[in-house]
């Protein structure tokens, strides 16, 4: 029986990784106390109002003083509020309040930590997205929130997936609709073939095709179904690609178009806004656009001609 040697370990690589996880630790928490700080309004109490106990400044929000007064401790010694032990008083100086009160500043971040916050609090949504893609909810949700989509699937539809990627949103619908067929679209090769791999290891290859082709060239007519996620913005020529799907939709067809959430305003850009989105399916010749649903992350309309 052959024996392996064990890799020495480099002691002072270990030690600067632990300190570099120690640290982001420490990094992660300030970051939700600088949220709560936000939330709590605690640092627009404080800002311009001079020297004030943790008591005063939980009378003036309307908060517990023994945990305002752990977090102005923390706020302390982060450098975020200066302490001043004679008097033991906390102060928020100008240049901290420029950062952390002023919603008007150039230079506020406050906002980027609610970002950081949700983050955390939707952690379970991106472990489903790391394992089965951005289709997580394509199944259960998004496909059911388009009028009569489903029940056309379970008798058997003709569907497309144009910029399918490696056929992840495909293949799950293939799964789960097994009278329906499925065509897959990419213009990378090596992505196509990658699905088409998949698609046969998942036991679903006699039902689903893919082939390497643009938006704009999206082959056959009487789709029952066309999806687009988060890819019209990409395709080079959004209204160009539009059109083709509406010219390649049967009569009662619909177009689902998944984006990532965004506001609305100028401009299409990587995230496109829902107005934005409804004017190039206009434009591209669909008389019905409507927001179908939505998730914290994605944007659902359904278009029909």
């Amino acid at each position: 029986m052959g024996t392996t040697e064990e890799t020495p370990l480099d002691e002072a690589k270990l030690e600067a990784l632990v300190g570099q996880a120690v640290a982001d630790m420490g990094a992660a928490i300030s970051g939700l106390l600088l949220h709560m700080g936000d939330r709590l309004g605690l640092y627009k109490a404080m800002a311009g109002a001079g020297p004030m106990t943790s008591a005063a400044l939980a009378a003036r929000t309307g908060t517990s003083e023994r945990y305002v007064r752990e977090w102005l401790g923390h706020q302390a010694a982060g450098g975020y509020v200066t302490y001043d032990p004679a008097s033991r008083t906390f102060e928020l100086p100008p240049e901290q309040a420029m950062v952390l009160a002023d919603e008007d500043s150039p230079v506020f971040l406050s906002g980027a930590f609610e970002a950081i916050a949700s983050c955390y609090a939707d952690h379970d949504r991106f472990v489903d997205a790391f394992q089965i893609g951005d289709a997580a909810y394509l199944v259960s949700e998004w496909l059911p929130a388009l009028d009569e989509v489903v029940d056309k699937l379970r008798d058997g539809a003709s569907v497309a997936d144009v910029g399918c990627g490696r056929g992840a949103s495909t293949i799950i619908m293939a799964r789960a609709f097994g009278r329906s067929s499925f065509l897959g679209l990419d213009s990378h090769e090596a992505a196509i073939a990658d699905a088409r791999q998949a698609a046969a290891e998942a036991g679903v290859g006699q039902r689903t095709r893919f082939e390497v082709a643009a938006a704009t060239e999206l082959p056959g007519i009487g789709y029952d179904l066309v999806c687009l996620f988060d890819c019209l913005p990409d395709t080079g020529d959004p209204v160009g690609a539009g059109r083709r799907i509406r010219q390649a939709l049967a009569p009662d067809g619909t177009l689902l178009v998944v984006e990532p959430m965004a506001g609305d305003g100028l401009g299409l850009g990587a995230q496109a806004r829902q107005r934005r989105l409804t004017e190039v399916l206009r434009e591209a010749g669909f008389s019905r656009v409507r927001r179908a649903t939505q998730t914290p992350f994605n944007l659902i309309l359904e278009a029909r001609p």
